[in-house]
């Protein structure tokens, strides 16, 4: 479980931007179909995405009808489920032949044993910091309440991750950590990010720890 985290950027709209993020080979790029989020994507960007890079769409309480309609449109490989879905609707999704990420926000209130409701019918879990709206709140939530977690489901980790976190993430151990979700922390204005600062964190994180 110590192996190092792939890593998804979210909040991506901006073609030339887009295309700049793609050539440091990020595993995940996230597009935020919730019109109420500053990074809301309406538009596809006309880019070639290579294989190895999956699209991931963010979705808020969207109808299964609205979410496949995207999930061809933009070809997306993973649907994002961020908001009040029921495993019913993760599990039909799933039926269409796109692997289904279920969110869950995470405070020292929350009970892990809600995941299990969802293990059977989702591919991946990310634990989010807990907000009143859904995500998006740059702030990172208590990393040492995931050891509640069974790890039934393979994790991405969300929640403010900023350029400075990458030895914290490193002694992450015991997990099913499956990547590292960024997205505000690195941005020079919604949607726009800072492929700089980006890469270092790239280069850093993916360096061996023997190094």
């Amino acid at each position: 479980m110590n192996q190092i985290p792939e890593i998804k950027v979210c909040g991506m709209r901006d073609s030339s931007n887009i295309s700049e993020l793609l050539m440091l080979k990020p595993e995940y790029v996230g597009f935020i179909f919730y019109e109420k989020s500053p990074r809301f994507i309406e538009q596809k960007p006309n880019i070639a995405f290579r294989a190895a890079t999956k699209k991931v769409g963010v979705f808020v309480n969207a109808s299964e009808r609205t979410i496949n309609e995207k999930r061809i449109h933009f070809g997306l490989d993973i649907i994002q489920l961020h908001g009040n879905e029921s495993p019913e609707l993760c599990f039909l999704l799933k039926q269409s032949g796109a692997k289904v990420m279920k969110v869950f926000q995470v405070d020292e209130d929350f009970d892990f044993q809600q995941t299990r409701r969802y293990q059977d019918y989702c591919d991946y879990f990310l634990f989010d910091t807990q907000t009143k709206a859904f995500g998006g709140s740059g702030k990172k939530f208590d990393w040492r309440l995931l050891g509640k977690y069974n790890n039934a489901r393979p994790v991405f980790l969300s929640g403010g991750i900023g350029p400075d976190d990458v030895n914290e993430i490193k002694k992450i151990k015991d997990l099913n950590l499956k990547a590292i979700d960024v997205n505000s922390k690195f941005e020079l204005e919604p949607a726009i990010k800072d492929i700089q600062l980006l890469s270092d964190f790239f280069n850093e994180l993916r360096k061996p720890e023997s190094e």
